[in-house]
């Protein structure tokens, strides 16, 4: 008889060491779950990466009138501290794209409130991998901001207003012309599109 009673006693110890008795609350919970939420870090690195994945917007600082296929728009240079304040609205290194139509009038009302450094803003048929000192040739007539010089720039509190046709469909660069600005990273992508598409994608700064 006492061979029969130890038995569902011993049973019961080796479900206990196996955690048979534990409840679903009982689990470590350090366990990752595999969800959408623990996979949107990678689809956010993902964005950040191809502005061109990020959803199509019209900011405030963006203005499009179709009907008379005019862009209005205020880009300001170190609005943010990022990168060093040499950035476009926030953005560098590629990481948002402005799209205006082919054969639009834009308008852009160039700000700096980087408060050290003087900064310029031009059109240029070329996307990223520029140089030190880029040569001043803008892809549209009127589409760089003055003084027109790589050591001179639009001053600290300053503004200016620049206009021009973007008569050419096809993606660029909108660079600081300042010595060694764009080559480390304070441009964007101006695109013109030949579908009529206008708006911005922003990767995030």
């Amino acid at each position: 008889m006492k061979r029969f009673s130890i038995l569902p006693a011993a049973m019961l110890v080796a479900l206990a060491a196996c955690g048979g008795g534990e409840s679903s609350d009982q689990m470590p919970a350090n366990q990752p779950e595999q969800t959408p939420a623990a996979q949107q870090p990678a689809q956010q690195q993902a964005a950040q990466a191809d502005p061109s994945s990020a959803p199509m917007q019209t900011p405030d600082w963006f203005k499009y009138d179709k009907a008379s296929n005019t862009v209005t728009m205020t880009i300001t240079a170190g609005l943010t501290d990022a990168k060093n304040h040499w950035n476009y609205n926030g953005a560098h290194d590629g990481n948002m794209i402005i799209t205006v139509p082919q054969g639009a009038k834009v308008t852009i009302d160039f700000k700096n409130d980087d408060p050290a450094m003087a900064h310029s803003i031009g059109i240029v048929d070329k996307v990223g991998g520029y140089s030190a000192t880029p040569t001043l040739d803008p892809v549209f007539d009127g589409a760089v901001s003055t003084p027109h010089s790589a050591t001179d720039g639009l001053a600290p509190g300053k503004s200016e207003t620049i206009n021009f046709t973007a008569s050419k469909a096809g993606n660029y660069g909108a660079i600081c012309y300042m010595a060694g600005h764009a080559a480390t990273g304070m441009w964007i992508h101006f695109n013109v599109s030949a579908d009529g598409t206008a708006g911005v994608q922003s990767a995030g700064s």
